[in-house]
């Protein structure tokens, strides 16, 4: 068995077939369930020119369709594509042109946007069009609706060997510019993003057979509320599964809906993005109208500011909650992450985190800094299993992908500060940082 993500897939359903996997928008999927399914849309793929290799565009909120396409792709040895659904269309002409996208798979209301953009995918082969109760005309594309693509496909495991050096791509929209494609291996991807470090022990996981043995003990539910869009959903959704555990998605959020779901699904675990959805699900609580939350223990956010006021809000309606705050990026994955208490949120800038996997703070020179030197500004940087690079485009893979003394660093562009204990403290992004009397004020260290 090898460090690729569908084999880790399949992995977990040999050991947990009957375990319920997905839910989302009352549609449930156990293990065996996705198998299944995944396993016949890949084989209606494969029967339409997929292949090894080729780039499957996936268009939709959170479904059960959408990581039934995303398992399907990984089966074939094909790289999904995730396209963000608040693209306007120049940002979609120009994602849908530099992919290369040669299947896609779409819910009906994005179908005038698709007829729009089509002439930017010159190697489109083939659509699947996911029904959402839209009344979107498809004539033009000639798609096949997902049932129908579904029901034409075999139910077998029947596909060649696959390599850890498959191919996982993450459209970012990053700070600046159009979308960009972080290229990655699924073997480096997987210790990045996908549970492959322990981030309390920094140790490596050796077999990837092995990874269910941590779930063995029972299935943990899982409530990741961003859109499948952003990576960091999309890995709750598969590393998650390597686990047996059980992953809620919901297609848009609303706060009291969240906490619906907590009640309804017994969350134990629940990842956010900061204040963005801190702020309103905080003050769902504050309305008055009650919910049982009692199996929820543990808070997680990332990828944006989450603030001292808020976390506090957090701990008042829950004293015992564990909370993450963790800091990544498309390409990075994850650097670190601080277990946060209640009356220790206050922070100078961005969290202090404890390093996962080799992350490091370069210097002007691209030497790293070392722990204790007070004061000193460098830029946040990872070696070791990072991307390739970004696809088709070279100057941009140069610039962020930076070789010094024979080892290669990824460094998106955030700053940060080695501490004498060695963590990391964020500071935030230097392209939008203030410059006042010689000092960088970052926007992070004013918003918090």
């Amino acid at each position: 068995m090898e460090f690729n993500l569908a084999d880790m897939f399949e992995n977990a359903v040999d050991h947990f077939a009957d375990r319920e996997y997905l839910v989302c928008d009352g549609k449930r999927r156990t293990y065996r369930e996705m198998e299944e399914r995944a396993n016949r849309l890949a084989h209606h793929l494969q029967a339409h020119g997929i292949g090894a290799g080729d780039h499957v565009g996936v268009y939709a909120l959170n479904s059960v369709e959408w990581v039934e396409t995303l398992w399907a792709v990984f089966k074939l040895r094909a790289v999904w594509i995730n396209i963000n659904y608040r693209y306007v269309e120049d940002e979609l002409r120009y994602l849908f042109d530099n992919a290369d996208l040669k299947a896609l798979v779409y819910q009906r209301t994005y179908a005038p946007r698709v007829a729009g953009v089509l002439p930017s995918m010159p190697l489109l082969k083939h659509s699947i069009v996911v029904e959402d109760g839209s009344n979107e005309d498809t004539s033009s594309l000639g798609s096949v609706r997902y049932e129908d693509a579904m029901a034409s496909g075999s139910p077998a495991r029947d596909f060649p060997p696959r390599s850890a050096d498959d191919r996982y791509i993450l459209y970012t929209g990053g700070t600046t510019g159009m979308p960009k494609g972080v290229v990655w291996r699924h073997e480096d991807v997987f210790f990045a993003l996908g549970g492959g470090i322990d981030p309390m022990t920094n140790e490596r996981c050796k077999d990837p057979a092995t990874m269910v043995e941590k779930g063995k003990g029972g299935a943990m539910t899982f409530l990741p509320i961003a859109p499948l869009m952003h990576g960091a959903t999309q890995w709750a959704v598969m590393g998650q599964s390597f686990l047996g555990s059980k992953v809620v998605l919901m297609g848009k959020f609303a706060p009291e809906e969240v906490w619906d779901l907590v009640e309804r699904e017994k969350v134990n675990s629940m990842m956010i993005t900061g204040d963005a959805m801190g702020r309103p699900l905080v003050e769902a609580l504050e309305t008055g109208r009650k919910w049982d939350t009692s199996s929820l223990f543990l808070l997680t956010s990332s990828a944006v500011t989450f603030s001292p006021a808020v976390k506090d809000h957090f701990f008042r309606h829950f004293p015992s909650l564990m909370m993450i705050d963790a800091i990544g990026s498309s390409e990075t994955g994850n650097n670190g992450m601080v277990m946060v208490q209640a009356g220790q949120t206050e922070m100078k800038g961005g969290p202090t985190v404890t390093k996962v996997g080799n992350t490091v703070v370069l210097d002007e020179s691209f030497d790293p800094i070392p722990a204790g030197s007070e004061g000193r500004i460098g830029k946040l940087a990872r070696v070791g299993d990072i991307p390739i690079g970004y696809y088709k485009d070279e100057k941009k893979t140069a610039e962020t992908f930076v070789t010094k003394n024979g080892v290669r660093y990824a460094m998106p562009g955030d700053y940060g500060m080695i501490e004498a204990d060695g963590r990391i403290t964020l500071l935030g992004r230097g392209s939008v940082s203030i410059n006042s009397g010689g000092e960088k004020i970052f926007p992070e260290e004013v918003e918090t």
